[in-house]
């Protein structure tokens, strides 16, 4: 875990940013809040083994680094798309192929 001037947020081996004290990523709570429209004294309440002030300091921490931040969201996206498209099961090729000649498409 590598420190950052963000009091409750330090950056894990991989350098993504997570609560101190916590498993919790940066952008899982972000992605809820945006998700929700939640405050953070919803958040709060929906994970009370968060204190306000770790909130508060994950929330600052992602509006510092938006960009990195929703850069790294489009690259898992990215990233989950393109396997999926590549690993397709045989079930899902076949069920595809079926609704394709039920439906005439």
């Amino acid at each position: 875990m590598q420190a950052t001037r963000y009091q409750h947020i330090v950056l894990n081996e991989q350098g993504v940013p997570e609560i101190l004290g916590s498993t919790m990523k940066v952008l899982e709570l972000v992605l809820s809040q945006k998700a929700y429209g939640w405050s953070p004294e919803e958040l709060h309440f929906q994970y009370p083994h968060l204190s306000l002030g770790q909130i508060h300091s994950a929330l600052a921490y992602y509006w510092d680094h938006r960009e990195a931040l929703e850069a790294a969201v489009l690259e898992s996206v990215r990233f989950a798309d393109e396997m999926r498209s590549r690993y397709e099961s045989p079930f899902q090729v076949d069920l595809r192929e079926r609704v394709k000649q039920k439906f005439n498409l």
